[in-house]
């Protein structure tokens, strides 16, 4: 049994049950209020889910500020039924996107401890970023722009 009072728990309960029912709206939004058209592109190692007008930091892009990206490794387009997977990649599906800024995260600590040995390894990473603004989507000879 936990230790805490009744009225902790009752605080945790509450902050747990804000939080999944803002999560709950965040999906509900997106899926009927969102964009009916979206892409998931491969930048980075990393995937994300991308609509026209959205910004995203993705890891970082050697690329002047303002300047244009080109994205062609899309994973996946829908627009609104209609959607494409790609094998791996979606057939001449790109995602053009422009440079916002070049940054850096907040910083992770590392700390690393073993127990009666006196032994503490304290480490720190800051990871770049590039943040960009999706502009257009570009799939079967159709182009999207956002609002």
């Amino acid at each position: 049994m936990c230790k805490m009072g009744l009225s902790m728990q009752i605080y945790l309960r509450h902050a747990f049950d804000q939080v999944s029912a803002a999560m709950y709206n965040l999906r509900f939004h997106r899926s009927i209020m969102g964009s009916d058209m979206y892409a998931v592109i491969k930048t980075g190692g990393k995937q994300y889910r991308v609509e026209a007008g959205e910004k995203i930091r993705i890891e970082q892009i050697l690329a002047d500020i303002g300047s244009e990206l080109v994205i062609d490794q899309v994973l996946m387009v829908a627009d609104g039924d209609n959607v494409s997977m790609g094998q791996p990649l979606v057939d001449g599906a790109t995602v053009k996107a422009t440079v916002l800024g070049q940054g850096r995260h907040d910083k992770v600590r590392i700390f690393k401890m073993r127990r009666r040995k006196h032994y503490q390894k304290h480490q720190g990473h800051r990871q770049n970023y590039t943040e960009i603004q999706i502009t257009a989507f570009l799939h079967k000879g159709k182009t999207y722009h956002g609002t």
